[in-house]
């Protein structure tokens, strides 16, 4: 899969309308590439411990790529972006997700679910309590 197909798969597999944080969009690539990474085709992505944990500045760039081509939407809510897609893009991603392996797709959409149920301090916690190294350069205190 390509990077552009792994974030509309990524963002597809959260449902039709469905929306992400930085945060959210940030650590469900994280997890995708360093969890999933054969079975997408990767490492897709560079993650660096930052602020708020694993970050990589190209998963928004891939995402203003998308948002140029109409297939994603980034919305600005004035205190932070907040990310999803066009129905284009829902198609898109759907077709990326259904040429997975079923196992692979579950996966997808289970850490789909899993990052935007949480609040921003429980998804931040999780990573650092299951990827100690993600926390090198952190600023939170949660």
């Amino acid at each position: 899969m390509t990077r552009s197909e792994i974030l509309l798969a990524g963002l597809a597999a959260g449902g039709e309308n469905a929306t992400y944080t930085p945060v959210q969009v940030q650590k469900l690539f994280f997890l995708l590439d360093r969890e999933a990474s054969a079975a997408l085709g990767g490492p897709h992505f560079k993650f660096v411990p930052y602020d708020y944990g694993p970050f990589d500045q190209s998963v928004y760039a891939g995402l203003d790529d998308l948002a140029r081509r109409d297939l994603a939407l980034v919305q600005n809510t004035g205190r932070y972006r907040v990310y999803g897609l066009t129905q284009a893009g829902q198609a898109e991603g759907r077709r990326a997700l259904e040429a997975l392996a079923p196992a692979a797709r579950d996966y997808v959409a289970n850490v789909a679910r899993w990052v935007r149920q949480l609040s921003f301090q429980q998804l931040v916690a999780s990573i650092y309590n299951k990827y100690p190294d993600m926390k090198a350069n952190s600023v939170f205190r949660g």
